[in-house]
């Protein structure tokens, strides 16, 4: 077992895997990462698959066989993905007993082109959540405006969600805002209120967003100040008498994800996004990349504090510096919606030219 990661592990982090591909199932390469890197879930996205297809012939044997005129090439790219999904489930299961099913989870996302489509997503999430088949695994729906009339509807018909495409505690507010709603929609119902749910908040994109434009001492803060003030936003809704109540009727509450967790920045440290986000009950997907240089050369970092006035200076420099903290959270979700949707189309053409091909 490797000692950083474990040591890591043992603070109350949840060491999540933002990477699959059907070579790491077949290989053996996750479940090593699970047995010494102490790895308890994993996350999946539109970019990861595009890659796994795209740049291996890993899938074209199942490609070939599973082709005909009948079924599209969406469709088709699911099926894939979707026994990817049921394979690493499996492998986490253990994980996901161990822990009465507060870890040990996989994501998979709806079409990234229903991100601003509520109906849609709500059925696409049924749909999916049907086809896995497995109760570790967390549907990942956008929360964008539009998407968090869909989390709020799939968390009350008991489907696990991962809200992602999150940016700021205001985002991360209203995520939360709409998990409650479900939860709350499950009691009155008297239904079972124990459905599971992490929402994914993204780090690095916001350092990126204002490279080269603040000061040099200003360089690479941002992200981790935004995550501070949403680390604050989380022991509220942790400690409200909402999420109080909830638990006294069964209910595990909604756990923080930090995502986007790679250092965009080279001369930055490697694991910048992991040795300063430490804290219990929240879980840091990390690109395999990143979690490899943790396990290497890992800082066991302090935990977060619930509050920190260092932050409110540092948000107080980037606003002189005119950067607008907020404008740019709405700007980043736009952005990541759409760099998503890129990635999807990319995906779906790439999967029409491997039908073509074989």
């Amino acid at each position: 077992m490797n000692v950083h990661t474990k040591q890591l592990h043992d603070q109350g982090l949840s060491i999540w895997l933002d990477n699959i591909t059907r070579k790491m199932l077949d290989d053996g390469t996750i479940k090593h990462y699970i047995d010494e890197l102490s790895v308890t879930g994993l996350t999946s996205n539109p970019s990861i698959f595009d890659n796994a297809v795209t740049s291996s012939s890993d899938y074209d044997e199942a490609i070939r066989i599973k082709d005909n005129r009948h079924i599209s090439d969406e469709d088709l790219f699911f099926e894939l993905a979707i026994e990817d999904i049921q394979r690493a489930a499996d492998l986490f299961l253990p994980v996901y007993r161990q822990s009465n099913g507060i870890d040990g989870y996989v994501s998979i996302e709806v079409s990234p082109l229903l991100a601003y489509d509520t109906e849609n997503t709500v059925k696409a999430a049924q749909q999916i959540h049907r086809k896995v088949n497995r109760p570790n695994a967390f549907i990942k729906i956008p929360g964008t405006p539009e998407g968090l009339p869909a989390i709020e509807r799939a968390i009350a018909e008991g489907i696990p969600v991962n809200v992602t495409l999150l940016f700021s505690p205001e985002q991360y507010q209203a995520a939360s805002e709409a998990y409650l709603k479900g939860i709350e929609s499950r009691i009155s119902q008297g239904l079972n209120p124990a459905v599971n749910s992490v929402a994914s908040v993204f780090v690095s994109r916001w350092d990126k967003a204002v490279s080269g434009k603040v000061l040099p001492e200003l360089q690479n803060r941002l992200g981790l100040a935004v995550m501070q003030k949403t680390y604050t936003s989380y022991q509220r809704f942790l400690n409200s008498t909402r999420v109080q109540r909830i638990m006294n009727y069964g209910a595990f509450p909604q756990r923080l994800l930090w995502a986007s967790t790679g250092t965009k920045d080279p001369e930055a440290s490697d694991i910048l996004y992991v040795k300063n986000l430490v804290a219990p009950y929240v879980v840091n997907t990390m690109p395999e990349n990143t979690l490899l240089a943790y396990a290497d050369h890992g800082e066991t970092g302090h935990a977060m504090p619930d509050s920190d006035p260092e932050t409110d200076r540092i948000l107080r420099k980037f606003r002189e510096a005119t950067v607008n903290v907020y404008e740019l959270g709405m700007q980043l979700q736009k952005e990541g919606a759409e760099a998503f949707n890129k990635s999807w189309e990319h995906l779906i053409d790439s999967i029409k030219i491997k039908r073509t091909q074989i």
